[in-house]
């Protein structure tokens, strides 16, 4: 006895043979839909998971993969927070080597814009803002910072910074407020050494979902809890490549209110200069 619907020997009729062409181009299409609702965002399940071996170790050489690609370049970015309402960007060089940054802080409310260049390192923060202009401007007329002390990129910051006499720098301790807490994440997010895969494992991280950034495959993971309750959910959330490289890192600053820190790839040939923190 045969074992298909068109073999001569079966009991059964066969369907035409359009039918059959019908059902097969069905079977096809379908099987077509769940291909592509697995490949497009949202099509896959995206339910938080504990990090499996492979994961845990890709984690625990993110913090070293950032360390050797140092100086690199990093951006800020942090959206209106409180009863703040602008945005703040700030581009910068950090040497985790050395555990200090230079950039370009730019704060954007409305039609305003302003700018200060900053320093910073584990001890605190340094801001040297644009000479102010030389009065006897017309009344009413806002008058511009000099070009020369005008930065807008990362490059810029350092060049300037390298220039600038110490006594330009006016330093100040770490705060509570959102940028000077992204500030803190940047130069403390690297390590000189792997960590140790076991026991991050143990401390809660979570995979979240894959995600796509310039054209780069990532995976998303949330960092240890904060405490030993599985309530307290950690505020960092990392992006991390399949080598372990550190691509962006997001953390929470207040309530629905998340800074991003993009990491570049490759290095850059300019370092951080020593000011402001060489001696007198």
């Amino acid at each position: 006895m045969g074992f298909f619907p068109d073999s001569p020997r079966s009991t059964r009729e066969s369907p035409p043979r359009g039918r059959r062409a019908a059902v097969g181009a069905t079977a096809a299409a379908a099987g077509a839909l769940t291909v592509l609702l697995l490949m497009i965002p949202g099509g896959e399940d995206t339910t938080p998971r504990t990090i499996s071996a492979d994961e845990a170790r890709r984690m625990a050489v993110a913090r070293f993969r950032a360390y050797e690609a140092s100086p690199a370049e990093v951006t800020v970015r942090l959206p209106p927070v409180g009863e703040e309402t602008g945005t703040v960007t700030v581009r910068a060089i950090v040497d985790h080597r050395l555990r200090r940054a230079v950039g370009a802080c730019e704060m954007v409310d409305g039609s305003r814009t302003s700018r200060v260049l900053l320093s910073w390192d584990p001890d605190g923060v340094a801001e040297a803002r644009p000479r102010a202009p030389a009065s006897g401007g017309a009344p009413g007329r806002t008058t511009r910072a000099p070009a020369q002390d005008v930065v807008t990129t990362a490059a810029q910051a350092v060049r300037r910074a390298r220039a600038l006499e110490p006594g330009r720098w006016t330093r100040r301790p770490y705060s509570t407020s959102p940028l000077d807490r992204a500030l803190r994440l940047v130069v403390s997010v690297a390590a000189d050494r792997p960590g140790d895969a076991r026991r991050l494992a143990r401390s809660g991280p979570l995979w979240l979902r894959e995600e796509h950034l310039d054209g780069h495959g990532y995976g998303v993971f949330s960092g240890p809890r904060v405490t030993a309750s599985p309530a307290d959910t950690s505020p960092l959330t990392y992006w991390i490549g399949a080598e372990g490289d550190l691509r962006r890192v997001t953390a929470r600053v207040t309530p629905g209110h998340y800074a991003t820190v993009d990491f570049m790839a490759a290095r850059v040939a300019t370092g951080v200069p020593g000011t402001p923190w060489a001696k007198k």
